[in-house]
């Protein structure tokens, strides 16, 4: 019989770090309501790229997090379409595919890029996310991949 790997735990919000951008620690909320995952970008457009492909940019933004200073982003592959947003309404929205890192393990993760400035966190996990990682999610508990790597460096540096 097959074994399957176990689940891991996420608390409701998570400190996930992104390692294309160089950017750790940026606060996260689990969401098993959103089937796909948003990360909060502004002046998201399509603009002409190399050999006349259209490339989409936009400006990472999270004014609480000291390395998101609002630098551009460049991606040469991705897509539209329509998004349920909070409020129930269907929204045009670009979609990339970016790395996220929990437990250690790094994730290619759909992520619609969105104006999350009325948002209390910059980037939301969804289902999508939660079932390619085999994740389980604790509303009672917080930054459980974060303190896990925090234990693994102290057992590193105490060897």
């Amino acid at each position: 019989m097959k074994t399957r790997p176990a689940k891991r735990t996420l608390g409701r919000r998570e400190l996930v770090d992104f390692p294309a951008f160089a950017l750790l620690g940026v606060e996260a909320k689990v969401d098993t309501g959103a089937y796909t995952s948003a990360l909060h970008c502004t002046g998201v457009h399509e603009a002409p790229g190399p050999a006349g492909a259209p490339v989409l940019r936009g400006r990472l933004h999270d004014p609480d997090h000291p390395g998101s200073d609002g630098r551009a982003l460049e991606f040469a592959e991705f897509t539209r379409r329509g998004i349920r947003s909070s409020n129930g309404e269907v929204q045009e929205r670009y979609v990339i595919e970016a790395v996220v890192r929990l437990y250690g393990k790094d994730f290619w993760v759909e992520f619609s890029l969105s104006d999350r400035s009325d948002m209390k966190y910059p980037v939301l996990l969804g289902r999508s996310l939660l079932r390619q990682g085999r994740f389980v999610v604790d509303v009672a508990r917080r930054n459980l991949s974060h303190k896990a790597a925090v234990r693994a460096a102290a057992r590193r540096a105490a060897t």
